[in-house]
């Protein structure tokens, strides 16, 4: 099940972290190795910077006694690190607080089957030659740096990995999996001095071969980064917005860090009473797809052993479920949704994986053309979000439209306005990426205070 011949070494180190665990006085525990190797190389200027790689595992024990427990984990699997490990979670479990949600999932809720191949998590061509990665990063600084208005290139880089994981427990949960990652980015900067402005594109996928080409993406970085020359402030006052797809899926986390269990449980959630209730424009599903095959977060069970599904957080525009592991779900009186997240240092908790919004009818030119005058957002920084009122402000940069059209760049601006009333009132375009995690379009907010300095 594990599909990836070198598994059996991440199932035999959660072996050992479990019988350490018994040895040392734990009544149950569970255990996640986390191993990996990587290749990565960096230019600029046409030169190498750096060119490196790396390889280690991360190994994790949690042990209960009662309903108190402690996690500990260490970047060394041999043995005597096991013992010390083991015996250390036992005596921090002694004196920890009782937490009387926590604790293992039992059997019979537990994941029995799975298909790995299924996920298309690994590249059958296995790691790429180091020199193609220098080479792809090279190409890809030089295509930015040949569009005009583009005086330098940031940096360039190209990285190639893979991951394997493997969890087991004292319940009889025992399965691993691994995924490869490559990946291709240039930063490029246009104009001179005072007036430089700098953009990017960064893509990765599975395998090293899906890529797009170093060129495409070198161009884009380059005219991204002409694009932004000469940017003007934004005329203050309440506007119509558009979150390009690039950055269109921090609203969707906003949203789904609301419905997080874990959040709600502490009540510190501005969705907190609005289970059942309608979150977004009627007709709008937000799809949480971890067996989407091919995709950055497919897993194809959760971080406690149980199994995962297709699941909509949001259908119709109605909230229709709580993002939940085994002790959220229990502190709230309900079934965990399979949504537990884990690494090696820390406990379980509640998060989600790739996700889909429904698309629109309107592609982004057509969007542009209905809002008439308004802004664009490309990209933003910093954020000051209340998560018990969802009241919203972030620093912003992107393009005034102007007649339907994108008339000059603006940046140094805040965009502003309540969560639960820019979801609610949103406009999707059909731009969604397939190729992203979130598969989320470019989205309209209408009325948003926008305070251009």
């Amino acid at each position: 099940m594990d599909g990836d011949m070198t598994a059996p070494a991440g199932e035999a180190i959660c072996e050992a972290l479990l019988a350490a665990a018994k040895s040392a006085g734990a009544q149950s525990a569970d255990a996640i190795a986390i191993s990996g190797e990587s290749l990565s190389a960096d230019v600029r200027g046409a030169r190498l910077e750096q060119a490196e790689r790396a390889e280690g595992v991360d190994v994790g024990l949690r042990v209960l006694i009662g309903r108190r427990q402690a996690t500990v984990s260490a970047s060394d699997a041999r043995p005597a690190t096991i013992a010390a490990l083991a015996e250390r979670a036992v005596a921090m479990a002694r004196v920890a607080p009782e937490d009387p949600w926590c604790g293992l999932a039992d059997p019979g809720q537990l994941a029995a089957s799975w298909d790995v191949a299924a996920l298309d998590m690994l590249d059958p061509a296995g790691p790429p030659d180091p020199a193609a990665l220098e080479d792809a990063a090279r190409a890809a600084e030089a295509a930015a740096l040949a569009v005009k208005g583009v005086t330098q290139a940031e940096g360039a880089g190209a990285a190639w990995s893979r991951r394997r994981i493997h969890l087991a427990a004292s319940n009889g949960f025992s399965g691993g999996y691994a995924r490869t990652t490559s990946s291709l980015y240039v930063s490029a900067i246009a104009g001179e001095g005072l007036g430089m402005e700098r953009d990017h594109r960064a893509e990765s996928r599975r395998r090293w071969a899906s890529l797009p080409s170093a060129e495409e993406i070198g161009r884009e970085a380059g005219e991204r980064a002409v694009a932004r020359l000469n940017p003007r402030r934004a005329p203050t006052g309440a506007w119509p917005v558009i979150y390009d797809r690039r950055i269109a899926s921090s609203l969707m986390g906003h949203l789904l860090g609301a419905a997080n269990g874990a959040s709600v449980a502490r009540g510190g959630s501005w969705a907190a009473d609005l289970l059942g209730e309608r979150v977004l424009p009627a007709g709008m599903d937000l799809v949480e797809e971890p067996l989407r095959p091919g995709a950055a977060a497919s897993r194809p069970f959760d971080a406690e052993g149980l199994p995962v599904s297709e699941r909509a957080f949001v259908r119709d525009g109605v909230l229709t479920s709580w993002v939940l592991d085994l002790a959220s779900g229990r502190q709230l009186g309900m079934e965990s949704t399979g949504n537990a997240m884990r690494g090696a240092s820390s406990t379980p908790s509640p998060g989600t994986s790739n996700v889909r919004l429904t698309p629109g009818a309107l592609s982004l030119e057509e969007m542009l053309a209905q809002v008439g005058t308004g802004l664009l957002v490309t990209s933003m920084i910093g954020a000051s979000i209340n998560a018990t009122t969802g009241d919203y402000s972030r620093g912003a940069s992107g393009f005034w439209i102007e007649n339907g059209a994108l008339a000059y760049p603006v940046n140094e601006i805040t965009v502003a306005g309540n969560l639960k009333r820019m979801l609610a009132g949103l406009t999707a375009a059909n731009d969604g990426d397939e190729t992203k995690s979130a598969v989320v379009p470019s989205l309209l907010v209408e009325g948003l205070t926008v305070a251009g300095g």
